[in-house]
């Protein structure tokens, strides 16, 4: 007996060791596939700020589809992300004006986009004068740039602004598609 107790010893070690291989496989499997996600699928944020009020509110958690830039541009009213000056801060905003258009803020608050008021449903408030900022003369698109404008437009920073300016194509990291948190407003962005 004490022959056969010998034998299943070293049949044990090699399951125990196979299950451990098994293991380091699955979790670099599962690692990856979440990175992979992560990295060109989608990715989870959270809304700071009023910027984007009424449509979207501070600590709103939101899904960001970053594969869908991958296959189609952007459109004119998709709330995108981009990061802020090169930094690991996010904004979200508005595309307002598309490549190659030119946009500018009347001192009546009317957008124009090549001259032709903007018909929109969001940013309802008028623009005050002292929010008009670099768009109070023609800002004129490069091919590869947008303008982007939150939807409270008396309390955003936004390509109005010298500092955020145009956002250039490679920039967009992805659009806002869906709502996680709250739960009261779960859903898709509209």
């Amino acid at each position: 007996m004490a022959e056969n107790e010998k034998n299943d010893t070293p049949k044990e070690e090699v399951n125990i060791v196979r299950e451990i291989v098994g293991t380091v496989i699955y979790m670099a499997f599962v690692i990856l596939a979440v990175w992979l996600i992560i990295t060109f699928v989608g990715q989870r944020t959270e809304v700071s700020g009023d910027s984007m009020n009424d449509t979207l509110e501070d600590r709103d958690n939101l899904w960001v589809d970053k594969l869908s830039y991958h296959i189609n541009e952007p459109e004119r009213f998709d709330i995108v992300v981009f990061p802020y000056q090169e930094s690991s801060v996010y904004y979200i905003k508005r595309i307002i004006g598309m490549p190659g258009e030119s946009v500018k803020i009347g001192e009546d608050g009317t957008i124009y986009i090549n001259d032709e008021p903007l018909e929109e449903n969001y940013g309802k408030e008028t623009i005050s004068p002292n929010m008009i900022g670099r768009a109070g003369i023609d800002v004129k698109l490069a091919e590869d740039e947008y303008f982007v404008m939150g939807d409270n437009r008396n309390d955003s920073k936004d390509s109005r602004t010298e500092e955020v300016g145009n956002i250039k194509r490679e920039d967009l990291e992805g659009k806002a598609v869906f709502r996680i948190w709250p739960l009261s407003k779960f859903g898709k962005i509209e």
